[in-house]
């Protein structure tokens, strides 16, 4: 399939609901219920041979083959429950040693059905049990869903990484299993951060806060996140190996991933304290400090008390001393579909698919080719302001990651705010801005593709044909820019616009592909050969648009 036709069906699959949670893309094109179906009719378990149980599965450096950290390592099928999806009391072993998924994992469990969308329940190890299992992960924009199947990495008799203190609990296991598989390896996985994790498992958006610069209004921006359904995350930094997860005098440890839980604010001793709740994934080790199980501090509490005294790794702490000790928050809010109470308030989104080509336009350093990057008008019909930050404004949630990302927001004059062009994102074949009154008398002519043909022209169709060709050099030497001979995508795009063609981003994109050459640069002979076409085409759909609707339908025999 073509790039053209692959986008197009692409595009079909998605307006058709193929990427969202319901109907996950299928990863390596593995179909969990066709395989699972097939591995029942030959009574045969099922054996992955995308990601076989090796070493390279393992990793390629610190995890890879001949590694003393994996020696004595092998596969092994578990004895999985799928029963019981409740906050778990979760465990990893060296020599992953990152508890960043640990953290995340152990947040989707708070959430049932956020949990369900990542875990399908229809799998066990019940009647024709098959050795398969399949997980939802977001990936690039869409949903997709891993098959993995039942053998995991043991060594000396214990699971290697992330496990569940339930013997008998192997869901964890095999979750991180498929995680593995989509991003290449179970060493892939190492230094991640807890919002990827957040991200990968609910499709959500995430933002991170340095508590050493907190915004004046965290706490009530982590209580409305809390009322939003939203996952959070915190943990203390470490200053050298040494102190990767080290515990303080007060049971905290540094380089620890845990989960936020809760922030309220109680009465105590006459004045308001804000307090926050903290959930460390191993389920022991606890905060020993102001607050903590037992403390005197709850017995000053007036009204409402929300304290729960148990050693199951959730313990509460004054936020001040909480932002003392930690050192950053993550935040992840979950998009509206992943939310089913509806007494929980959440964002209104919209989704936007686009793509930076080869040959990048640059930033606002380059200002000739800056404006052809990705475009989107925002419309606020009122100010975005939140009564509890002090602050006037609207707000944006940039992402981070391994690219660098900008964006400069500009403000539409009315004078150019036109609601069909920039809001439907489409400009219509009827929309040229100009039309070179040019008539043709008789059959239209086409120069030949060999030099060695001759054609006969008319003194008129020459002139003609002389001036567009005039005209056409004219526009190319001026968006030459470079003085290069070529001109380049960027440089192609304004010489369009010059010539009287007005394009979406799809036909310029296809006009690209067709005409540019290698270096996605265009010589003046392809150019002039693009414009020819255009004018025809534009020509032809006038023609065939005799009542000025802006589309046209075409039988057969016409296309």
């Amino acid at each position: 399939m073509s790039g053209v036709a692959s986008r197009l069906a692409e595009e079909r699959a998605h307006a058709a609901g193929f990427g969202s949670n319901a109907k996950a893309v299928p990863f390596l094109n593995q179909r969990f219920e066709d395989l699972r179906a097939e591995c029942q009719r030959s009574r045969n378990l099922f054996c992955d041979s995308t990601f076989p149980p090796t070493d390279h599965a393992l990793g390629f450096k610190e995890l890879g083959p001949g590694s003393y950290k994996t020696r004595g390592s092998r596969g092994s099928g578990p004895r999985l429950n799928l029963s019981s999806l409740k906050p778990s009391v979760l465990t990893l072993l060296p020599p992953a040693g990152d508890c960043w998924l640990l953290a995340a994992i152990a947040s989707l469990t708070l959430n049932e059905f956020v949990m369900a969308r990542v875990v399908p329940q229809d799998q066990s190890f019940g009647d024709n049990y098959a050795g398969i299992f399949h997980f939802q992960l977001w990936q690039y924009g869409e949903w997709v869903d891993v098959v993995v199947d039942d053998r995991l990495p043991v060594k000396d008799g214990e699971l290697l990484f992330v496990h569940s203190a339930e013997k008998r609990e192997f869901w964890t296991a095999l979750l991180e299993k498929a995680y593995a598989k989509l991003n290449g390896s179970y060493e892939a996985l190492s230094g991640g951060t807890t919002t990827e994790g957040f991200e990968d498992f609910t499709g959500g958006i995430a933002e991170n806060f340095d508590l050493s610069k907190p915004p004046s209004n965290l706490f009530q921006i982590l209580k409305k996140a809390l009322e939003a359904g939203a996952l959070l995350g915190c943990s203390i930094d470490i200053t050298s190996a040494a102190d990767s997860e080290a515990v303080t005098r007060q049971k905290l440890v540094k380089g620890h991933a845990y989960s936020l839980t809760g922030a309220v604010e109680v009465n105590y001793r006459g004045r308001m304290e804000k307090l926050v709740r903290v959930r460390n994934p191993w389920g022991q080790v606890e905060w020993t400090g102001a607050w903590s199980d037992g403390s005197s501090e709850w017995d000053h509490v007036q009204g409402n008390c929300p304290h729960a005294n148990a050693e199951d790794g959730e313990f509460w702490m004054s936020y001040s001393e909480f932002c003392r000790h930690y050192n950053r928050i993550e935040v992840c809010t979950l998009t509206p579909d992943a939310i089913l109470d509806n007494s929980l308030k959440h964002w209104s989104t919209s989704k936007f698919d686009g793509t930076w080509r080869r040959a990048p336009p640059g930033c606002r350093n380059n200002p000739s080719t800056f404006w052809t990057n990705p475009q989107f008008v925002i419309r606020l019909n009122e100010e975005d302001d939140d009564p509890d930050d002090g602050e006037t404004g609207c707000s944006f949630v940039q992402g981070e990651d391994m690219h660098t990302i900008g964006f400069a927001i500009y403000e539409v004059r009315d004078e150019t705010n036109t609601d069909q062009g920039y809001c439907k994102l489409v400009v219509l074949c009827s929309s040229i801005l100009s039309v070179s009154s040019i008539v043709y008398s008789g059959s239209i002519s086409f120069i030949p593709p060999s030099d060695s043909e001759t054609v006969n022209w008319g003194l008129g169709e020459f002139a003609t044909l002389w001036k567009k060709i005039q005209r056409y050099l004219e526009i190319y030497k001026k968006n030459d820019v470079d003085g290069s001979g070529t001109m380049s995508t960027p440089e192609m795009r304004v010489a369009f616009k010059d010539a009287g063609f007005s394009l979406n981003n799809a036909l310029y994109q296809l006009l690209v592909a067709r005409y540019a050459e290698q270096d996605l640069t265009l010589d003046f002979d392809n150019f002039t050969g693009c414009l020819m076409r255009l004018e025809m085409m534009f020509r032809i759909f006038q023609k065939l648009d005799s009542g000025g609707s802006g589309s046209i339908e075409l039988n057969m025999n016409q296309v």
